[in-house]
């Protein structure tokens, strides 16, 4: 009988054609993101891309087609991050309110040391500045986040935390509009502390969206 200690472990199972797949569009989207918060938009070639991730620019080409291709790629990519963020800290799990102002902690703690943030706002602002367009990509993304911030607040609603003639979807753009406006301010001003705005604007959404009576804390 073979020892127990002596049993050769066995061989990693290979990946099926479609894990393989879904691990090179990983490390290419990965990549890209390094190249883009590292170097900037300009530099974002599919050849550059390709050499970060080890692979050929005919790779890259492969996966997404074309820049626009890329670009909805990596915010899918993006959302799936910002997700899987909001499911660690357990913000399904929070009061309509609680979930509000764990998602502006969440942007606001992603302003230093984030490549996943910096990306996305700095192909955001080339979409806009050279009209290209894959502005029509972004707006959709918005309406995902506007849609997801209206989730929150219809909760609360829903569990009488947040006054129901509040208009729910006019106070989710409302909120993306603030924390757009302080990502924009990290990426201009290196030096932006954004702890005290957001220490404010926690305390603006519990002062504009708690009953009365409620009292105020951050």
């Amino acid at each position: 009988m073979t020892d127990a200690k002596t049993r050769k472990p066995n061989p990693p199972a290979r990946l099926t054609q479609a894990e393989r797949r879904d691990r090179s569009e990983r490390e290419l989207l990965q990549a890209a993101i390094r190249v883009v918060s590292r170097d900037g938009v300009a530099a974002a070639t599919f050849d550059m891309i390709g050499r970060e991730a080890g692979f050929s620019r005919g790779l890259v080409t492969q996966r997404f087609g074309s820049k626009d291709g890329l670009i909805r790629a990596l915010i899918a990519f993006l959302h799936d991050w910002q997700n899987e963020e909001l499911e660690a800290g357990h913000v399904g799990e929070m009061n309509g309110i609680d979930a509000l102002c764990a998602f502006v902690r969440l942007h606001t703690e992603s302003l230093r040391g984030s490549p996943e943030g910096d990306t996305y706002f700095m192909l955001l602002s080339a979409a806009v500045a050279d009209r290209q367009d894959t502005r029509a990509a972004f707006a959709e993304s918005h309406e995902v986040e506007r849609a997801l911030i209206r989730s929150f607040i219809e909760r609360g609603q829903a569990a009488g935390d947040i006054p129901k003639e509040n208009d729910a979807d006019a106070e989710a753009l409302l909120l993306g509009c603030a924390l757009l406006g302080m990502r924009m301010q990290a990426l201009i001003d290196p030096g932006f502390d954004a702890a005290p705005v957001r220490d404010e604007l926690i305390a603006t959404i519990r002062l504009r969206l708690q009953p009365q009576g409620k009292g105020r804390k951050k």
